[in-house]
């Protein structure tokens, strides 16, 4: 518990397909000590389930009306994430807060969010963002003589991530699934320019899609490096290699 009596809020964020699901659950398989000490925020989402995730564990999920309706009631916060609407039970968060601590896991809309909401000030938060490219990358990348498009670039890098998680979760795609890899490869590189509000950044090239999380005995490549700095973050120290992103890092003007 902190000062306030209310236990700490641990914010996981980055892009969709990133790695943040199989790091959450490498902590609860290597490092079940931390894991247990966190409590997850189980958002709900109007998305329908993928393929393994379970309703009440994973997310509430609920039709869109129905989280639309969910604007009315004080206790939510409701937000446009990708192609979804999410809300967050702020009265629900409040009460693990006065318990111990929680976890979010999920994208930077509803992160920051979290980070901003009027209730929930005086709580004592680490924000950790991953991101599928570090800061000497951007820096290299972005040079004039380079000639290229960070937007571009940085959707079809997620593109790519996530068309290879979904074949796995589904042997055909349909237009549905192509359209909301779409959304949310072009939505990275907007996410990516919030990372700088956050206390730290992991750099994580093994996004969702990689082997290195689950293929082996233990995470290898850069999975078991977010993992060893995730681990490292929790228990209260900065780890070598985490980084820390200026507001100017990219530029702006994405429509």
């Amino acid at each position: 518990m902190s000062e306030t009596g209310r236990g700490r809020l641990a914010i996981l964020s980055g892009p969709s397909c990133v790695g943040k699901s199989p790091l959450y659950k490498a902590v609860g398989k290597f490092y079940p000590d931390l894991q247990s000490k966190l409590h997850k925020l189980v958002l709900v989402n109007s998305r329908r389930p993928r393929p393994g995730e379970e309703d009440g564990f994973d997310y509430h999920f609920r039709t869109q009306a129905q989280v639309e309706a969910l604007r009315s009631d004080s206790r939510y916060a409701v937000l446009a994430a990708r192609s979804d609407l999410q809300a967050v039970d702020i009265q629900e968060l409040e009460s693990i807060l006065a318990r111990g601590d929680a976890l979010f896991e999920g994208n930077p809309y509803v992160a920051r969010a979290l980070q901003t909401h009027p209730r929930l000030a005086g709580v004592e938060r680490l924000s950790i963002f991953v991101s599928p490219l570090s800061k000497e990358e951007i820096v290299f990348l972005k040079a004039p003589e380079r000639n290229i498009s960070l937007p571009d670039l940085l959707t079809d890098l997620m593109r790519h991530k996530l068309l290879r998680r979904t074949r796995r979760q589904k042997q055909e795609l349909s237009a549905k699934d192509l359209e909301d890899i779409e959304t949310r490869a072009s939505s990275a590189y907007r996410e990516l320019q919030e990372a700088w509000h956050f206390d730290h950044l992991i750099v994580n090239h093994d996004g969702e899609d990689s082997d290195n999380w689950e293929a082996f005995y233990y995470p290898l490549g850069d999975a078991r490096k977010t993992l060893e700095a995730f681990a490292v973050l929790l228990r209260g120290a900065v780890p070598a290699g985490v980084e820390k992103w200026e507001e100017d890092l990219l530029p702006g003007g994405v429509s």
